[in-house]
């Protein structure tokens, strides 16, 4: 289970490879430099949204902000080594099943959103993300440049994202689904 900890390092890893300060930061994210500040010493973790907002700072897929892509992509990850982080704000779990390797384009994440729930993100971080979503669970409401997709059990939506986006979870049951990220 990712722990704040390996999120903490990661982020914090991006913004120095960078060369970054925290106000330079700020100033590409659009997030306080206060509010960076206190997830980098781990006293506070990141919506879903800010994360979105990084990663699109960063120019990176999201699944990059979970973790350091690995040197060699072993071909078996088990249950408990994927990596789990939760939103509370929002109610979206996020499990990172096939998390980003070289040699591999796409990830793949087992998302789940409390009934009620919604997560929504500003703008895509990279031009044409190819997006495969197969809903496995409840019933899913997914906003993609203004347009609504109503998705039930078994619905599988596929998309290349250019713009804001949200996940909406009606009810009265959660949201789980399986989704695949391709990189361009």
């Amino acid at each position: 289970m990712t722990g704040p900890d390996s999120l903490v390092r990661q982020l914090t890893y991006l913004r120095t490879s960078r060369e970054w300060t925290l106000d330079q930061l700020a100033q590409v994210s659009g997030i306080s430099r206060a509010t960076l500040s206190r997830i980098e010493r781990g006293e506070t973790s990141p919506t879903a949204a800010v994360l979105g907002q990084l990663a699109t700072a960063f120019g990176v897929p999201m699944a990059e902000l979970f973790g350091a892509v690995r040197e060699v992509a072993p071909p078996l990850i088990r249950r408990e080594e994927q990596d789990v982080w939760s939103d509370p704000d929002s109610g979206f779990t996020r499990r990172s099943l096939s998390p980003p390797a070289p040699g591999y384009r796409a990830t793949v994440i087992e998302g789940q959103i409390s009934a009620g729930g919604r997560v929504a993100y500003g703008t895509s971080p990279l031009p044409d993300l190819e997006h495969h979503l197969v809903l496995l669970e409840g019933e899913l409401e997914i906003e993609l440049g203004g347009r609504i997709h109503r998705l039930q059990a078994g619905d599988c939506l596929r998309f290349k994202l250019h713009s804001g986006n949200s996940f909406h979870a009606p009810g009265p049951d959660k949201a789980r689904y399986i989704l695949t990220v391709v990189a361009p």
